[in-house]
């Protein structure tokens, strides 16, 4: 058996680094493929299509909170579950052929990895324009040609693209992590962690107390919880939530029986485990 893993491309990226570890987490049930996609939603839609087994996409990093797209696509793709978490380090380095930071002109990356930098780049590069892109790695092939032009990406990208790295560690926090969930379509039941999201009947006072005190009766720590717009109207919202616990507990389908009264649609996306990867630049450079 070949599983494909898909993941938010080209080579280099986090998203390839975290896909690297699950690829390993698979040793000995079969061969494996990386496949890389140009957006995450591309990646989870492959998944949902069945055009490869498993997506490996990020939903939060400790400094730039949620990753909607990610969020948004699972609540559209009910046949979606999630199979594990993966916690990986981001420690982003400032990749150019620029001989200092004052003549940069242009720093380039992906919206979450600029966010996550954007202290140290208000402090020593002010001037330059920033410019999001689809990955971390999607501008490093044309960096060799300029040199007022910059990108972050990480240690492991410029190895890959032979390319200077001027300054490391830039993220704005030491401890930069970002969760990756495994998407694909088997059910699961066993597992730490469990996932779920409502939307609510109606918008009102108290309407979304209900539902959270039914985890909160049932002795189920929340370990977060997030809104997203129904898209329907203005002032709407989903609701995310992360339980500490797992579906194949009893108070755990108890809850869900009573949120079935309380909710407009219920969606249970799987229990699951977690584990975290540093990534091994000597290993697979």
């Amino acid at each position: 058996m070949t599983f494909a893993i898909g993941y938010l491309g080209p080579q280099g990226t986090y998203s390839e680094q975290a896909a690297e570890a699950y690829r390993q987490q698979l040793h000995g049930q079969g061969d494996t493929e990386l496949k890389p996609y140009p957006s995450i939603l591309q990646v989870i839609q492959a998944t949902a299509d069945c055009s490869i087994d498993f997506a490996v996409v990020p939903v939060e990093n400790s400094i730039e909170g949620g990753v909607t797209v990610t969020l948004d696509a699972l609540w559209q793709l009910p046949n979606l579950r999630i199979q594990h978490a993966l916690i990986v380090p981001i420690s982003h380095a400032l990749l150019t052929k620029a001989s200092s930071l004052s003549s940069l002109e242009h720093i380039y990356s992906h919206p979450q990895a600029l966010g996550q930098c954007q202290q140290w780049i208000k402090n020593n590069c002010p001037n330059a324009d920033l410019i999001p892109t689809r990955s971390t790695t999607e501008v490093l092939g044309d960096l060799q040609k300029t040199t007022n032009t910059a990108a972050i990406a990480s240690e492991w990208a410029a190895h890959l693209y032979d390319l200077p790295v001027i300054a490391h560690p830039i993220n704005d926090s030491p401890d930069n992590f970002t969760r990756f969930w495994v998407l694909g379509t088997q059910d699961s039941q066993q597992g730490d962690f469990t996932s779920l999201a409502f939307s609510l009947p109606v918008n009102a006072p108290g309407a979304l107390l209900t539902p959270l005190q039914i985890m909160s009766r049932a002795s189920i720590n929340l370990s977060r919880i997030e809104s997203r717009p129904t898209k329907r109207s203005l002032g709407e919202y989903l609701f995310f939530l992360d339980l500490e616990a797992s579906l194949s507990e009893a108070k755990v389908q108890q809850s869900l029986q009573a949120l079935q009264s309380c909710t407009e649609t219920l969606r249970i996306f799987g229990s699951y485990d977690a584990s975290t990867h540093a990534y091994n630049l000597s290993k697979h450079g």
